[in-house]
């Protein structure tokens, strides 16, 4: 992960998808079972956190093919 701070209230973060998909199941899971003692208004951030993160997932184009040959743990592609 790396972040970047644009301006001091804009950070750019670059992670690897594995490490942004551990924040958002993190998050899902404390929107879905977090006790009690959670401030509803946390919960509502998290919420709108997760809508628009899942928004901008339907958005996203889809990632580049990997070159031929494939990388590890993938198939090569058909020529």
């Amino acid at each position: 992960m790396e972040l970047e701070r644009l301006r001091p209230t804009v950070l750019r973060a670059t992670f690897h998808v594995y490490e942004l998909s551990a924040l958002v199941a993190a998050a899902r899971y404390v929107v879905e079972s977090a006790p009690a003692d959670v401030p509803a208004e946390s919960l509502d951030q998290l919420r709108q956190l997760l809508g628009d993160y899942d928004q901008q997932l339907r958005d996203l184009p889809t990632a580049p093919t990997q070159p031929s040959g494939g990388s590890a743990g993938t198939a090569p592609e058909a020529s």
